[in-house]
Formats: C-alpha cells, sequence, structure tokens
C-alpha cells in the first residue's frame, strides 16, 4: 500500500477531477496518475509545458497547483494556483458538468493554514464561499465537495486564531451537511480536524471514529484509501493520549512510528516521537524518552524552517520548542549540563529559524556572495526534490537527493557560518562557547521549559545549572515595568529586589569577575538587568553588563575583526509629516554626538532617511540613530525604526530590512523607544532589531527597553560617547549610566539602555 502526503481534502479534488476527466481523451493520463496519487508523475508531465509557454487548461493546473501543494511546495503551487484563477478568468471554468470557480480559492486557504496565514485563509475561505452560491454553483456537480472544503479551512482558520465562537458554528454547519459515500471522509476528518484546532480531543476521537470517516463501498475503487491514513491515524492517536487513553494512544503512536512513510510526513513525525517519549517518560523508562525526544529534535533540524506546519491536515500546530524543553529538563535531572546547554542553545537557533522563515532573501555579506546565493538557490531545489523523490517512494533516488542535501549544507556552513546559522539549525559546540568567555567574564544564560525556570552559570573552564524559583515571575516583571511610568522608586526597588532573588541570587557565589555576559529567555527580555536591586545597590553598581540574544553569537562576533576609525554617521529628529513625533531633544543629542566623534556626518529631518541610511551605512564606524521605534508584537520583523521618507522609502527601517543590509560598523546606538522589545514567548524569537543589526554586521548595538525622557537620553549618550575613547563599550555604558543616576535615581531615566554584542 502506498500512502501520500496529500491533505483530505486536496486529494478528494484531485478524485472529483479524475472521476469528470475520464471522457477527456486528453486527460485520462492524468487523471490516472491523480488515481493513483502519482504526484511526480503529474508534474513531470505538466511542468515541461508549462516552462515551454504552452497554455494549459484549468484542469491541468488545478492538478499541478494541487500536486505541488502535496508536496510542499508552496511558492510553485500558489503561482500556478495563480495562473489557474487567468484561466478561469477567462471563461475556462467548467469540467462535465462541475465548475472549477473556486478552487483557486480553496488551494491558496490550504496552503495559508499550513504556512501559518491564519488571515489569508479565512479571507480565501470566505471568498470560496461567496463564490459556491453564486450563480447557480450550488447546483452543480461536487458542490458538496466543495463546501465541505471550504468550512473544513475557515473552520480550523477560526479556531487556530482563538475564535472559538466561530469555529462552533462553522464545525455545526459542517454537522449539517448531507453526505454521500464518497463524501463521509471528508466531512468527518474535516470536523476532527476543527475539534483538533480547538483543543476538543472527546470531540475529535467522536469525529475520527464516525463510521463514515471510512472509505468504504464503492469509492475504493478510485483510489487508494490510504492516503488519510497517517493524518487520521494521528489525529485518532493524539486524541486518544489528550483524553487519557494512554494504552490506546501509545499503540497508535506505535503503529505510526512503524508505518514505512512516516518519516516523509515529519511535521508529523516529530510529533509523534515527543507524545511517545512523553509516555516512556511517565513509565519511568528514560532511556527510550531521551532516544524520543533526540529523534524529534534531529526531524525538526532537517528542515529548514517551519513556516510550513501540518496545519491544514490535521488540525494541530506543534511547538517545536517542547521537544527541547522536555530534552533539556531530562538532561538537567541527571547532572549532565553541558549537553543540556547544548540543546538550549539549539532550541533558540531554531526559534530564530522560524522567526526568519518568511523572509524571501537573506544577503550574504561574505567575499564569496554569489556562490552562496547559488548554494542556497540549489538547496532549496534540492529540498523541494526530496519532497518529490519521497512521493514516488524512490528509495534510491531519496538516498541520493539526501546526499545533495546535506552536501550543499555543509557547504554553507563553510562559506556563510552565519548565514547558515539563520536558515538551518547548527549544532552548537559548548566548549566552543566556553572559549570565546573571556577570563574576567561570566555567562549565565536563562532558560524556561514552559513549567520550569534554569539558569546557566558557564566561565572558560566551567558549567553549572540551577533550577530558580518561577512563581509570579512574569507578574513581577509586568509590575516593575509599570512602575517605569508611575516611577516611583520604593515600589520599584521592592520587586526589583524580588526578582533579584528568583533569578539572581542563586549565580551569585559563582560570579567572580565584574563583567557579565546575560543571556535573557522568555519575559526576561523585557527586564532592565542593570536595576536588580539586592537591598543595597543595584546590579550597575557593581557589574559591567552586555546581552546576547544566544550565547552561540559569541562564535560570530569575536571572528569580526574591529573596524578602523571611519567616523560616525548620525541621525537626528527626522521629518515624519506631524509635529506631534517630533524629537527636539533628540536633534541636540544627535549634533552633540556629531561634535564628539570626529569625522561625523549629521543628517536632521528630512535627510534623516531611509536612503541615506542604505547609501552610507557601510561606510562609518559608527551609526547613530536617535528616532522613533515601535515594535509589532504579531510580526517582530515588521517592527520598525521611523526615518524620513522620500521618493524612494517610506522611511520605515523594519527588522525585516536589516538581514539585507551591510554595515559594517563597530557600534550601532538606537536612541528611540522601544527598540529592544522583540516578541516573547517561549522560543526566545526574540530577534526585534538586536539580532538584525548583528546580522547586518554591527559588532556592538546599544537599544533602549522603553521610551526614555529625551534630556536624560542626550546626557547618558553624550557621556558614553565621551567615554569610549578611555574605556570598553559596556564600562562605558555603564559609567554613563552611574552618571545619569546621580542626577536622576530612578531607573526609567538610566537603566532602559542595553549593550548587545562585542565590548571592545
Amino acid at each position: 500500500m502506498k500512502l501520500k502526503k496529500y491533505s483530505i481534502r486536496l486529494t478528494i479534488l484531485l478524485l472529483s477531477c479524475f472521476v469528470l476527466a475520464c471522457s477527456l481523451s486528453n486527460d485520462i493520463k492524468l487523471s490516472s496518475y491523480a488515481q493513483k496519487q502519482q504526484i511526480h508523475e503529474i508534474i513531470n508531465t505538466l511542468q515541461p509545458s508549462l516552462d515551454e509557454g504552452d497554455t494549459l487548461s484549468s484542469f491541468q493546473l488545478y492538478l499541478l497547483a494541487a500536486s505541488y501543494s502535496g508536496i510542499r511546495n508552496y511558492s510553485k503551487a500558489l503561482a500556478t494556483t495563480d495562473l489557474l484563477q487567468k484561466q478561469i478568468d477567462k471563461g475556462d471554468r467548467t469540467l462535465v458538468g462541475s465548475d472549477l470557480t473556486v478552487y483557486p480559492q480553496i488551494i491558496r486557504g490550504s496552503v495559508y493554514l499550513d504556512q501559518g496565514e491564519i488571515q489569508k485563509a479565512i479571507q480565501e475561505g470566505n471568498l470560496a464561499f461567496k463564490l459556491l452560491h453564486e450563480e447557480g454553483r450550488d447546483k452543480v456537480g461536487f458542490y458538496t465537495s466543495q463546501l465541505i472544503n471550504i468550512y473544513d479551512i475557515i473552520g480550523v482558520a477560526h479556531a487556530l486564531t482563538g475564535n472559538n465562537k466561530d469555529a462552533h458554528k462553522i464545525a455545526q454547519s459542517l454537522q449539517n451537511v448531507s453526505i454521500t459515500v464518497m463524501n463521509g471522509p471528508e466531512k468527518y476528518s474535516a470536523l476532527a480536524r476543527i475539534y483538533m484546532a480547538l483543543k476538543e480531543y472527546d470531540h475529535a476521537l467522536t469525529a475520527i471514529k464516525n463510521p463514515d470517516a471510512r472509505v468504504t463501498g464503492v469509492i475504493t475503487t478510485f483510489y487508494d484509501q490510504t492516503f488519510q491514513e497517517i493524518p487520521n491515524l494521528y489525529i485518532l492517536s493524539k486524541s486518544l493520549y489528550e483524553t487519557g487513553n494512554i494504552k490506546e494512544a501509545k499503540e497508535g503512536y506505535e503503529q505510526l512510528l512503524g508505518h514505512p512513510q512516516i518519516e516523509q510526513i515529519g511535521g508529523i513525525y516529530w510529533m509523534v516521537l515527543l507524545d511517545r517519549g512523553k509516555i516512556a517518560l511517565a513509565e519511568g523508562r528514560k532511556s527510550v524518552a531521551e532516544d524520543m525526544f533526540k529523534k524529534a529534535g534531529e526531524v525538526i533540524e532537517k528542515q529548514r524552517s517551519s513556516i510550513n506546519s501540518e496545519a491544514g491536515r490535521i488540525g494541530f500546530v506543534g511547538d517545536k520548542q517542547v521537544v527541547y524543553a522536555e530534552l533539556t529538563s531530562l538532561l538537567l535531572d541527571d547532572g549532565r549540563y553541558a549537553e543540556a546547554f547544548a540543546y538550549v542553545e539549539r532550541a533558540k537557533a531554531r526559534a530564530l529559524v522560524d522567526l526568519l522563515a518568511s523572509q524571501k532573501n537573506i544577503d550574504s555579506h561574505s567575499g564569496q556572495a554569489e556562490q552562496i546565493k547559488t548554494t542556497l538557490a540549489e538547496l532549496s531545489k534540492a529540498e523541494n526534490d526530496l519532497n518529490v523523490v519521497a512521493q514516488a517512494q524512490d528509495k534510491e533516488g531519496q538516498s541520493k537527493t539526501r546526499s545533495i542535501v546535506v552536501a550543499l549544507k555543509k557547504d554553507l556552513q563553510e562559506k556563510a557560518p552565519e548565514l547558515a546559522s539563520l536558515v538551518s539549525v547548527t549544532i552548537p559546540d559548548t566548549a566552543e562557547i566556553q572559549s570565546k568567555i573571556q577570563y574576567d567574564e561570566i555567562l549565565i544564560e536563562y532558560y524556561c521549559t514552559g513549567k520550569d525556570w534554569y539558569v546557566f552559570i558557564l566561565t572558560g573552564k566551567t558549567i553549572a545549572a540551577q533550577k530558580i524559583s518561577a512563581a509570579d515571575l512574569e507578574k513581577n516583571i509586568d509590575i516593575l515595568r509599570k512602575n517605569i511610568a508611575t516611577r516611583n522608586l520604593p515600589e520599584f526597588n521592592l520587586y526589583s529586589q524580588t526578582l533579584y532573588r528568583q533569578i539572581f541570587t542563586l549565580a551569585v557565589p559563582a560570579i567572580k569577575t565584574r563583567k557579565l555576559i546575560i543571556v535573557p529567555h522568555g519575559p526576561l527580555h523585557y527586564l532592565p538587568f542593570a536595576a536588580l536591586y539586592d537591598g543595597n545597590e543595584y546590579l550597575i553598581d557593581r557589574f559591567s553588563i552586555r546581552m546576547l540574544p544566544s550565547a552561540s553569537i559569541l562564535s560570530f562576533l569575536k571572528a569580526r575583526p574591529a573596524q578602523e576609525d571611519r567616523g560616525a554617521l548620525i541621525f537626528g529628529n527626522p521629518k515624519l509629516g506631524d509635529p506631534k513625533y517630533d524629537l527636539k531633544f533628540a536633534q541636540d543629542e544627535a549634533l552633540a554626538v556629531g561634535r564628539i566623534i570626529s569625522k561625523s556626518k549629521v543628517f536632521l529631518r528630512s535627510d534623516a532617511s531611509k536612503t541615506n541610511l542604505q547609501n552610507l551605512g557601510s561606510k562609518y564606524s559608527v551609526i547613530h540613530l536617535a528616532v522613533h521605534g515601535v515594535f509589532d508584537i504579531d510580526k517582530p520583523l515588521n517592527s520598525a525604526l521611523l526615518l524620513a521618507a522620500d521618493t524612494n522609502n517610506d522611511g520605515l527601517l523594519r527588522a525585516g530590512d536589516l538581514y539585507n543590509l551591510s554595515l559594517s560598523a563597530d557600534l550601532v546606538t538606537l536612541s528611540a523607544c522601544e527598540t529592544a522589545l522583540g516578541k516573547v514567548s517561549t522560543g526566545d524569537d526574540v530577534v526585534g532589531f538586536t539580532r538584525g543589526f548583528l546580522y547586518a554586521g554591527t559588532r556592538s548595538l546599544i537599544s533602549s527597553l522603553w521610551q526614555v525622557d529625551d534630556e536624560a537620553t542626550r546626557d547618558l549618550m553624550v557621556n558614553f560617547y565621551t567615554n569610549l575613547s578611555k574605556m570598553s563599550k559596556d564600562e562605558a555604558l555603564r559609567q554613563a549610566q552611574l552618571k545619569v543616576k546621580e542626577q536622576y535615581p530612578h531607573p526609567y531615566y538610566w537603566a532602559a539602555f542595553l549593550l548587545t554584542g562585542s565590548t571592545m
């Protein structure tokens, strides 16, 4: 039996077209491929014709688009669907009594669902529903199949956004759909997916166990019924697991792990391994659990990004970070600190890869830019080819293509290691990371598994880890940050001292230096560590502090030589078209910094533009941006610095832009509001501007956690740049903060600014 990677939704549509097209001699061969789920044959037959400029029918374009979606080549699926839409718009929309009008929306909706573009999926589903009930389409063939597919997309999408009310409405409408023997598997599998997305596993279990969900009778003559086996068996097993039927769930997971094609559906495979590992752990079989968790991690890390999920197939989006959390907890319980630390770093690397998955391009800054671009293109093609040969069950082809993928990844790692770290997980070496920690530094890294908090303490030669108290941690951070606005110093110190005891006290005995490297996690990214209070003084009174998004960044920072003095590029108070956004003190600050640093170029108002930054940014050692900054918590890569607009640019320097920007700066200072506030989640996808500027070539970054008083900011920056000629960056910032603290004691005025990256 051959299992194909199709979702039920797309497969039934292919089968519908097969039945309709049998009378069309030109498409009989294609229909046969659809019947047998020979996706590679459909692609190999139709794509060359398309490449040669031949006009394909709507039916042929539909088969091609659905095939690309089935193998997760979503860019080609969407491009082919656009061609299908144009063909339908020209009038080629009927096929032996059926209407193809809604298929572009159904394909797009399915793709967007898998890609996590939930609102787009809802829009396509709603449009499909509207089109389906126009011009009498609800009276033509396969209306019921199309309606079920549309309800499936919209219902799952609403549930995934937390809109349970509308998801339940869709589920009820789907319950009321009358079915035939062909529609039974569609309807009840769709219902199961919606209930999975709602996390109503008892209802999902009822739906997937419905007798009509199974393919029986005459319909089996039209297709291989195994196409739905893995997704449906996963829904069944997951629902059993979540409803406490562990024995049956274990049997289902074992059946899945034994399936010859489970490895070809990585998005389900790793989730099966994760739950199977949890069951083993509950049984006291730690070694089995460890093996399962590690295998799940390997499956995850074989994927370049998780921009794609299995949401359209199983109605469930798994959290990959749980795999790393479970494994880290297990290793820490065994006292295997170095190994646990490596998995923490891998978790953060995975989160970064996932966050950047939506980036269309990431430029290489090495001298082999063109070769690297070619390698990336070849890698993308090889990974798509791997999906195709997997569908064909071509073992020899899979082995050959997998070897090509491995070789290309190795080539990319050698040519551009930092770029490689953004598109795939590079396994860190704890000893190598420790070798980058200077003799007078100590690295303190935090990690939350979801249940427990840990702190890792590393020097160049030692590593230790401790569990820390997590009680009300996020609440205490939130209260502390709210006090920033009220500026009640006694109350601030009260909560700051509470947080000091929670997250820092256990590290104190190991600290023998006055230089701290801090790697936060989750809500700790919102915490001004410099203002942690021990009852007598703040951390800033004793230590210079620098931050890192992950410890692995040390390798990239140290590899970059210090730049010669090329002066400073300074932007201040850009003209934003509204007087309320004017920053008078920022303009004064820019001019003052320009007087301190030799060979400075200052741009104000309309000249403080994105265009000037793009054109001149790579020519200066220091870049100072005294501008507004805004953060988009839902889409971190849309976070932006607000620069002046002109005929070439809208003025928004988005975080996503930085991955295609070359700066080569020794220091970038973001004297703006909230520029370090990335999106905080368990996966540490806090990149914000910080990681982007480091990748763009910046060795060090100064950024802020909140909107700071203009006058205090100006004073702090003047002191900082004055200090730079005499001391390291971390100490220069510390001394500047202490100077401002003398005049303005509340941390609101001095604790917002962070140094990230290199100190030299």
